[in-house]
């Protein structure tokens, strides 16, 4: 709700201006600066209250809490009063152990005397009327609850989280809808142009299902057989003596095709066969109309039987008739028979069926060619067991689908970032030359900002909770917040000029505050590699900041501390909450901040280089990092230091990054964006590679990471990736060294 009020604010006062109402502006703006409710912001609020237990102003206090309950309180139903009645209470202990605490009895004595009218008749407040006179009272059973760290952080948090619901549940005016709107329409809008892709998409499948049903619908009356050859029955029993001979031959021909082609293919098989008494067997005239060419190594055995053919052609139809006349019985017998036999083939291993299919195309040369039969041997060799039966044609599934691979082609340089947004709904790319491109993706590409910056930019971040804003660092010592709607920037801060470089930026998830990473100029510039690569740990000690800022008033909060002395840190990540905060710094330690405290909470040697990228686990027990020395590490947070894996990673997927040209050109590009990133249960991760994105699954039992699936696409070496998983298929992007940007769709697959 605070979104959408900051929001509304900000349309109003466009409104006001374009028609001109200044004083009315004016009113505005000084009526917004002394809003008591912070414009719906429960942490400013909640800051206000403690402000004023801290500076022991009672009347103050008192006068807040009234305001909020006649202003928000007084309005909810009377099943939540006792909640509001309890708050009030816990707010007046805290301030009580806040004076006692700090050593004012004074102030606690002011307290009960001004108070003790509205106390006096509450059984709550019985016993503590005496807490200023106790010598001891954080020792007193009945005190000593109040005063815990524990009991503190617990009210904090439930007055917290009772105003959020609050503000959340209570009705708003039609104007705060506004955005809500906009938001739900450009969804439909979206939603539409999805579907009309997909109906044209079927419409141009229709079209082409049938256009191939009218070929094969012509093909066939082409092909017409003769009506005495459709005739399935006498075909059958013709062929039932050949399978009572030939047993082994037909299991092999019955698992490749109908009652047809086995007859066809039988009757090359068995030239020596004796010839029926009606002249010539229907397999001979049916292969002789159809036009099949026999094999060369058959020719003498067809010449045979056509000598046969030609001799007693002329009786063959008259035969077929006498002979179905005179044999009914016989026919009975041998569909019995047939019967009997079917079921056997059925019960046979389909696995033997292949082997000898492959047997019996090797022999004949039919019409598959030798390279795609080979293909599909070395295929079923590994891909099927060969001693289970039931196993055939199971084959190993890959964890993923890959869906569609698209290429994004804007830029014409080297991409530094390339972030999703927290929707998953368009992307920020940043490349060397300080281009930055704004896009979408679903349902089609395209581009929806893009500027070109004066001074160059070393690192980029969404915003959490506003996602169509941007923070931008540069390298001469500034941040920006940029508007990707408003293609315009909102505004421009300077960190500092000693450490004019803004390695890295990290918006915590309530998107009240972001850290930004400052450092000094390089002793060497990193595009030297030779340099880089030959140079002692001396060449990483830069020396830098890590501050702390408030992302609405984009004022400085705090810096940290960095023991054991100021380095560069080039990488940061939040948990999930924004309570801890994960740093990778040039001297190659992994630290570990209290974002509560402000401080850190531990600190350990990870890489013999820098370290390149940090990032959290799935369940955040873990962190993993990757540093200059090409190694892949996953470590404990519970325990400072502790290895929980640990995997070697070939350099094109750590970095520096090369390029070879023409005449000796080399291209050297240092890390700065995400090296890896995790699917959306943190069991595979995506790394880099010089041909595109490469797939690992994470197993902490095995020594060595298992590669499930190469995205490929990229003619460069990949210098960043990211996985959204904010839509139901996951999205992959991955950064090369010439400009593109691969974008490919999987779709994961159940186990």
């Amino acid at each position: 709700m605070a979104a959408a009020a900051e929001r509304t604010d900000e349309l109003v006062r466009e409104y006001l201006l374009f028609r001109g109402f200044t004083a009315a502006l004016k009113q505005l703006d000084a009526e917004i600066k002394a809003d008591r409710e912070k414009g719906f912001r429960v942490d400013k609020i909640v800051d206000q209250l403690q402000q004023f237990v801290q500076s022991y102003d009672l009347a103050a206090l008192r006068d807040y809490w009234s305001y909020l309950d006649r202003r928000l309180f007084s309005r909810l139903e009377d099943m939540y009063r006792p909640t509001v009645n309890k708050l009030k209470t816990s707010l007046f202990r805290y301030y009580l152990v806040h004076t006692v605490q700090t050593g004012r009895n004074d102030k606690a004595q002011e307290f009960f005397l001004k108070q003790a009218s509205e106390l006096q008749n509450q059984a709550e407040w019985k016993d503590w009327f005496v807490l200023p006179f106790l010598p001891a009272p954080d020792s007193n059973p009945t005190f000593a609850t109040y005063f815990s760290r524990q009991w503190a952080d617990t009210f904090i948090v439930s007055l917290h989280n009772f105003l959020s619901v609050l503000f959340q549940c209570m009705p708003v005016p039609v104007i705060l809808n506004f955005e809500a709107e906009c938001l739900r329409s450009s969804l439909i809008q979206e939603e539409n142009e999805s579907l009309r892709h997909k109906l044209f998409a079927l419409q141009a499948e229709s079209s082409r299902m049938k256009k191939e049903e009218l070929e094969v619908e012509q093909a066939v009356v082409h092909h017409k057989l003769p009506a005495y050859v459709a005739n399935m029955d006498r075909l059958g029993d013709s062929e039932l003596d050949m399978t009572c001979s030939q047993r082994s031959t037909a299991h092999a021909l019955q698992s490749r095709g109908g009652f047809l082609s086995s007859f066809l293919s039988q009757s090359k098989k068995g030239p020596s066969r004796p010839v029926h008494p009606s002249g010539a067997s229907p397999t001979q005239t049916g292969s002789m109309l159809l036009g099949k060419k026999e094999p060369t190594n058959h020719q003498s055995a067809k010449g045979k039987e056509g000598a046969v053919s030609s001799k007693d052609g002329k009786s063959h139809f008259s035969g077929l008739v006498a002979g179905e006349s005179s044999s009914l019985q016989q026919r009975q017998k041998r569909l019995q028979e047939h019967g009997k036999e079917r079921k056997e083939l059925l019960s046979k291993g389909t696995f033997q069926g292949q082997s000898a299919e492959k047997k019996t195309d090797t022999g004949t040369a039919e019409a598959e060619p030798s390279s795609e039969l080979h293909a599909e041997q070395m295929e079923t060799s590994t891909k099927m067991p060969g001693s289970s039966a039931e196993a055939v044609g199971v084959r190993q599934e890959q964890p993923f689908i890959v869906l569609s691979q698209e290429e994004y082609g804007e830029h014409h340089s080297s991409i530094m970032y390339c972030r999703v947004d927290c929707s998953g709904r368009r992307v920020a790319s940043l490349d060397v030359d300080g281009v930055i491109k704004v896009w979408s993706f679903n349902p089609i590409m395209q581009t929806k900002a893009s500027s070109i910056s004066k001074s160059p930019l070393l690192s980029l971040e969404w915003a959490t909770k506003r996602d169509r804003l941007l923070l931008l660092g540069s390298g001469v010592g500034t941040v920006r917040l940029y508007d990707t709607e408003a293609k315009k920037n909102l505004c421009e801060i300077s960190i500092d000029e000693d450490m004019p470089r803004i390695l890295s930026l990290a918006c915590s998830p309530s998107g009240a505050s972001f850290v930004c990473s400052a450092a000094a100029q390089s002793p060497m510039s990193h595009m030297d590699f030779s340099a880089a690569s030959s140079g002692g740990k001396s060449m990483n000690q830069v020396p830098g900041k890590l501050l702390l800022w408030d992302t609405k008033t984009m004022k400085q909060q705090l810096q940290f501390s960095l023991e054991p002395e100021p380095i560069a840190i080039n990488c940061t990540a939040f948990n999930h909450n924004g309570n801890l905060l994960v740093t990778g710094a040039a001297d190659g330690i992994v630290r570990l901040f209290d974002m509560q405290q402000h401080e850190c909470a531990m600190s350990w040697k990870a890489h013999g280089g820098e370290v390149y990228s940090v990032e959290f686990s799935y369940d955040e027990n873990t962190v993993y990092s990757i540093g200059g020395d090409g190694k892949f590490i996953q470590w404990n947070i519970h325990k400072s230091g502790l290895k929980v894996s640990e995997y070697d990673l070939p350099s094109e997927a750590t970095g520096p990054f090369v390029l070879s040209g023409y005449s000796g050109y080399k291209q050297v590009q240092f890390p700065r964006g995400r090296l890896f990133a995790f699917d959306s249960e943190g069991n595979y991760m995506l790394t880099c590679s010089s041909t595109g994105g490469v797939i690992f699954k994470l197993n902490g039992e095995e020594k060595v990471l298992e590669s499930c699936l190469s995205l490929g696409g990229h003619r460069a070496p990949v210098v960043t990736v990211d996985w959204s998983t904010a839509m139901d298929c996951g999205t992959c992007l991955t950064a090369s060294m010439d400009g593109k940007i691969k974008l490919t769709t999987l779709l994961a697959q159940k186990s």
